[in-house]
């Protein structure tokens, strides 16, 4: 699956992300278990509003951690969670 650039991208409405106190992480909850997430996928998945569109969260990202080149990171990453479910477009 490939994320397309155009569409805004909404994180599945079948999952909940959220701070778990237990692992000091973000997770991702679903009926058939959990994923923790490490701070950049969390920020990344916190950016999918369903608003947003690819460029807007390469372009948030950079500005937050005052850094370029993200993007080709933050692509793959959206891809395996639209592949995963996390995420829809």
């Amino acid at each position: 699956m490939t994320i397309n650039p155009d569409q805004p991208i909404t994180f599945s409405s079948t999952h909940r992300l959220q701070w778990e106190e237990a692992q000091q992480k973000t997770v991702i909850l679903y009926p058939e278990g959990m994923v923790e997430l490490n701070q950049s996928s969390a920020e990344i998945l916190k950016c999918c509003d369903g608003e947003r569109k690819l460029a807007d969260i390469i372009s948030e990202l950079e500005q937050k951690f005052a850094t370029t080149g993200l993007g080709n990171d933050i692509t793959a990453f959206l891809e395996v969670a639209l592949k995963n479910g996390w995420i829809q477009q």
